[in-house]
């Protein structure tokens, strides 16, 4: 990645784009800000603010790379979770092959920083998106890109934009989860007309096969593997009839958040193939885990002993209003904290400089601006708490933020983890 683009992250000025940030903090950079190291608690931070633990950070980073290492995958995160380049850098400096994307503007981000190596997880069939990755192609001999495609209508598409391209885009058929998932080509005949268009377009190459297993319908365990087993079967095949005649590797791509051990599992049981496999997992999410949607589906959970991934966000708000023993309400809601798929949780009450368990605090609902929050009778809250919450899926939770404070156990600031929605 690019050191100079990365630094320049931390010339940026602090000021009123920023929420949760003290006020007067404005005018200084963000990384005269970092070198104060201020106290999230005590030192200014306006409520709502969003904290992101640089312990279980780092915690979260290891544990990933040691497991696709002892299992043999290569690693591309899926960076849509964080779109944040401080943290597409750490993946890459713990071994990743590269950062997996799904749209466009985000492989221009990871492009700006210097990513050289992008897997987009998605159909792309925009012309002038797919003209701005031809030049990137031959700009730079060292960018690899690789997308996704499932249509013969696609192939044509993409063929048409990139007529006169220096260097063939790579693609892999993309195999759908079943009948009602998501993208993906649905049928065996359908998989082979895809490959048939991409053989004969001169701007494409194929290279692999891939998929999204999260999109499997009514999953379990039985249901998921014989999904990988198709996908692996499918690259089999294919390289049987001779279609990646002429690559230097095979990729066989799989692997959300929820079911990387079935990945690991099936993939270890790829054959060998005309050319070296690129078996390439894109788990995203455990960056900074969760406490809701995704520590229930965690693999960890499943397979204990390979370790277990900690939720690395905490939403700080504020109590503003106790009309009542049995109700109260904070001053964060949609615009902070994540509740696509499950409510925040309430964890620990901050009380003059004291941390306690959030016990009898349930929160209900979120208003654009406000958590609801139920209290029963041992709940002892009053007007100023601070509450700590936890955050189901963080894909929803960076978004929300610009620039995130990666703070200590302690409280202390030690960086500020920008991002790029």
């Amino acid at each position: 990645m690019s050191s100079d683009a990365l630094a320049r992250l931390a010339d940026e000025r602090v000021d009123h784009r920023f929420k949760g940030l003290p006020p007067d903090a404005d005018g200084l950079t963000v990384g005269e800000l970092a070198g104060r190291r201020r106290n999230l608690f005590t030192d200014g931070f306006a409520t709502p603010v969003l904290a992101l633990s640089a312990e279980r950070l780092e915690h979260n980073l290891a544990l990933m790379e040691t497991y696709a290492a002892r299992h043999g995958l290569a690693f591309a995160p899926h960076g849509k979770t964080t779109m944040a380049p401080q943290l597409f850098r750490r993946q890459l400096e713990r071994g990743a092959w590269g950062i997996t994307l799904a749209v466009p503007h985000q492989v221009r981000v990871a492009r700006a920083f210097g990513v050289r190596r992008v897997f987009l997880a998605n159909e792309l069939v925009d012309p002038a998106a797919l003209r701005w990755i031809a030049a990137e192609l031959a700009a730079d001999p060292d960018f690899r890109f690789v997308c996704y495609v499932d249509s013969v209508r696609g192939v044509e598409l993409m063929d048409a934009a990139l007529t006169g391209a220096a260097r063939p885009v790579d693609v892999v058929v993309e195999l759908a989860a079943g009948e009602g998932a998501r993208t993906g080509v649905r049928t065996e005949a359908e998989c082979v007309a895809v490959a048939d268009a991409v053989a004969a377009a001169p701007t494409l190459r194929l290279v692999g096969v891939a998929g999204y297993e999260g999109e499997v319908p009514r999953a379990t365990p039985e249901r998921v593997h014989a999904w990988l087993r198709q996908l692996v079967a499918l690259a089999a095949d294919f390289d049987a009839a001779g279609r990646f005649a002429g690559v230097d590797e095979i990729v066989v791509s799989a692997g959300g958040s929820a079911w990387f051990d079935a990945v690991a599992d099936v993939f270890a049981s790829v054959p060998a193939l005309s050319a070296p496999v690129l078996k390439l997992l894109r788990s995203g999410a455990y960056v900074s885990h969760d406490d809701g949607h995704y520590r229930r589906l965690t693999p960890f959970n499943r397979v204990p002993e390979e370790g277990a991934l900690e939720p690395a966000f905490r939403l700080w708000a504020q109590v503003v209003s106790r009309p009542s023993a049995e109700q109260a309400f904070l001053n964060a809601g949609k615009r902070d904290a994540a509740y696509d798929l499950d409510l925040p949780v309430a964890q620990v009450v901050r009380r003059d400089g004291t941390e306690r368990p959030a016990t009898g605090v349930e929160v209900t609902a979120l208003s654009d601006q406000h958590t609801w929050l139920r209290t029963g009778p041992e709940a002892d809250l009053e007007v100023g708490d601070w509450v700590g919450l936890g955050l189901s899926h963080p894909c929803t939770s960076f978004d929300k933020w610009p620039l995130i404070p990666l703070a200590e156990a302690d409280g202390t600031v030690v960086d500020y983890i920008r991002t790029f929605f």
